[in-house]
């Protein structure tokens, strides 16, 4: 997939997630507007620049985590393996992203578990960081809270390691929370009925079958692509010289003569 393409669809999966992201995040940010003590900084301006931090942190960590998804990715197409194998892997968890959205099928729980071991050495890191007095100890919060677990976030892991280089993979991990990002902003200040909103089975299902249909036509197009290139290799015949069967055919004449 085209890099401009796939930053544009990462924004896109990134808002069709939103949903999961007000339901599992919403809280934590709720929390976070408390732990602001000072009541002159809790106006809804200053509020939102402790938001920004916030998130600014958190972006920042996917785009971390990108970079080194990348860097994987791209190490072990240089040991042989097939783009293709990734793409595959990464339409799959697509694929098992929107039934999770859509409450069809809880299997990312596994990997949100997993991931829970090491937020639990995470999380102290972040506790020490309250009472929250400005906006660079936001920003730090921000970078511990983008390690929370979440098949949301793994999801797009897997993804950015089906591209070709570290830079790649964190453009794809940035245009993922640039997606999530408006939600959250809005949540920040009006949880509990985004947190009602994001419950609603109708929001969650056309999220998840737009996430599924995503996911089948990314795979789709990459076996598509390969059975092109399948009928589009070179044969022995068609490698030949231009003036080569010219040459020959005098010879094979003269042969039957």
């Amino acid at each position: 997939m085209p890099m401009d393409l796939s930053f544009g669809a990462a924004i896109v999966v990134g808002l069709l997630g939103s949903s999961h992201c007000i339901g599992m995040c919403g809280g934590i940010v709720a929390a976070l507007n408390m732990g602001v003590t000072d009541p002159v900084r809790k106006t809804p301006v200053s509020l939102l620049v402790y938001h920004l931090g916030y998130n600014a942190g958190r972006i920042l960590s996917y785009v971390l985590v990108g970079l080194l998804a990348g860097s994987l990715g791209a190490g072990l197409v240089n040991l042989g393996l097939s783009p293709l194998v990734g793409r595959l892997f990464a339409a799959a968890f697509m694929i098992a992203l929107g039934l999770y959205l859509a409450n069809w099928w809880r299997g990312l729980v596994l990997l949100e578990k997993l991931g829970a071991r090491l937020w639990r050495h995470i999380q102290p890191l972040g506790q020490k960081l309250f009472p929250i007095c400005n906006p660079s100890q936001a920003f730090l919060l921000g970078l511990l809270w983008g390690w929370l677990p979440c098949g949301l976030v793994y999801t797009m892991v897997a993804w950015s390691l089906t591209t070709d280089s570290a830079l790649a993979g964190a453009r794809l991990m940035l245009g993922f929370g640039i997606g999530t990002l408006p939600a959250l902003l809005i949540a920040g200040n009006a949880f509990n009925y985004f947190r009602n909103l994001a419950k609603s089975p109708l929001l969650r299902t056309t999220a998840g079958i737009m996430v599924i249909a995503f996911g089948l036509y990314s795979g789709l197009t990459g076996l598509s692509g390969l059975q092109h290139r399948h009928h589009a290799e070179p044969t022995p015949a068609t490698l030949q010289e231009p003036g080569e069967a010219s040459t020959r055919m005098p010879a094979i004449l003269r042969r039957v003569s």
